[in-house]
């Protein structure tokens, strides 16, 4: 019997794929900072962002795991 595999897995491996490739850009532009001021890059807006992509994204994987019942 073949078992399908959750849409929601698929989504949660891309949102893990994004938010690891986000958050590390946000930590590679701590120690490059842009030659240009930017507005407001003292928050720090991509490594939040990377972060919650990971942490959705690995929840999405662990929740909707292929074999998983």
């Amino acid at each position: 019997m073949r078992k399908t595999i959750s849409i929601w897995f698929f989504t949660g491996a891309l949102l893990l794929v994004y938010g690891l490739m986000i958050l590390g850009a946000g930590i590679f532009s701590l120690s490059h900072p842009p030659e240009r001021p930017v507005v407001l890059a003292g928050m720090h807006i991509d490594i939040w962002w990377g972060a919650l992509l990971t942490i959705i994204g690995g929840v999405y994987c662990w929740k909707f795991a292929p074999g998983k019942e």
